[in-house]
This record gives structure tokens, sequence and C-alpha cells, in this order.
């Protein structure tokens, strides 16, 4: 995947996000509380105490920046690193194809209940049971993981491990669900904890393709500032 293929497929996603974040804005009504942070909604206003959430947000960004710069942006470094704290990687020819079945699609998988977490346990030999950990699964067919779409997962699997919310299986689901189709009518139907820790996932995945994308362009800035002094240019 070129650069520009890349810069497309994230401003397409962020556009999704966005409008599926404003369409939960004008259905919140009540509160809702996760591990950390608490929103209290009274009619058309809403408070959120998130200082927590803000300084784990805050800790991962710096954290994977110095992750990333330890492994030299190094999609396998990046996955080594993953292994090493505890969470199983599996790399597999046909991982679209395997995951299709489920519903799900390669690279950060977080846990899993009822029968896709059976199915996941079964088929990666993690036992027989109805809830499934954490699980990395890339395709690795020809030898190369796109670098930039490793780094969006390893963002939001650490988010993650910094027990930042949005991650539960309900809101992950949902998320997956309405990233598909943002003018599905059920989301009318959705609880309140349910919409809330749906706009929790919106969120982390918003971050990831943010940093993804400063990433990028902070890249490109450098290779052109290398080229103008390659080329001996003196305007850098």
């Amino acid at each position: 995947m070129n650069e520009l293929i890349r810069k497309v497929v994230y401003f397409i996603l962020s556009i999704q996000e966005k409008a599926l974040t404003m369409r939960l804005d004008k259905s919140l009504k009540g509160s809702y509380k996760n591990k950390t942070s608490k929103t209290i909604i009274a009619g058309s206003e809403h408070m959120t105490l998130t200082s927590e959430t803000e300084k784990n947000k805050e800790l991962v960004r710096k954290n994977v920046e110095d992750i990333l710069k330890n492994c030299e942006n190094n999609p396998y470094k990046l996955l080594e690193y993953v292994e090493a704290a505890g969470t199983k990687v599996l790399k597999l020819t046909l991982a679209d194809k395997v995951l299709q079945t489920i519903g799900e699609e390669e690279g950060f998988i977080s846990e899993l209940f009822g029968f896709k977490a059976l199915y996941l346990n079964l088929y990666t030999k993690s036992g027989f049971s109805f809830k499934s950990k954490p699980i990395f699964i890339v395709r690795d067919g020809n030898g190369t993981i796109d670098p930039l779409f490793l780094i969006h997962h390893f963002y939001k699997w650490y988010a993650m491990k910094m027990n930042l919310p949005g991650f539960d299986f309900r809101a992950q689901q949902n998320f997956k669900k309405y990233l598909k189709d943002i003018n599905n009518k059920d989301l009318a139907t959705l609880s309140l904890n349910d919409m809330l820790s749906l706009q929790e996932a919106i969120n982390r995945d918003q971050e990831a393709t943010a940093f993804c994308l400063e990433l990028t362009q902070r890249t490109e800035g450098a290779k052109k500032v290398q080229k103008k002094m390659l080329d001996g240019g003196a305007n850098i």
C-alpha cells in the first residue's frame, strides 16, 4: 500500500468516525461510568470527568512513540514486543479468510465471547472456551507486513493495555457494525452504556488513526528535507 492510498484510507475512516460521533451525541441521555472516566448527561448538556483517561491517553502516545523508536518502526519487532508483553501473535497466510468466518479482521483482536471466541480458541489451539483473550493475527504470506497498518493496531493494543475504555466486547462489536453502516437505524435501540462505550471505541480508533497520519506526515517531511540536503539545496 503506497503513501497516497494510506492517506485516503485513513481519511475516509476518520470521516466515518466523525459522522458516527455526531449521531451518538444527538442520542445520549443519562449517565455512564467506565474504568477511567464518568459521563453525566442531563437534557442536552453533559459533563465528562476524564482526568485519568486523558492522562493515560498522553502516556499511550508518548510510550508508543518511544517504543517505535526503539523498534525502528519495524513491524516484526513490534510483534515481538507484543508477545513479550503476554499477548499471543499468530502469522497466518490465510488470516483474512480465517477471520472472515466470524466477522473479524486481521490485526489486533480484543477479547471475544460466544461462538466467535470458541471458534478463535479452537483454531488457535487456545482451549475450549466461550471467551478468548486479546490476540494479534496477521497475514504474512509474502514475508512482509505493512508498517503503518501494524502501527495502527499496535497503538490500539497498547491503549487497551493502559486500561483506556472502549475495548470491551460489546463496544468493539458495535463499533465494527456501525462503522460499516453509520446510518443503521438500530443505533437508537442501544442502551446508554452501549452508546457511550461505543463512543469510547470510536475515540480509541480515532486516536490511533491520528497518530498514524501524523507519523506519515513527519516521515514524509523528513524525507523532503533529506532530499533537499542531498540535492545541495540551500533553502531548507
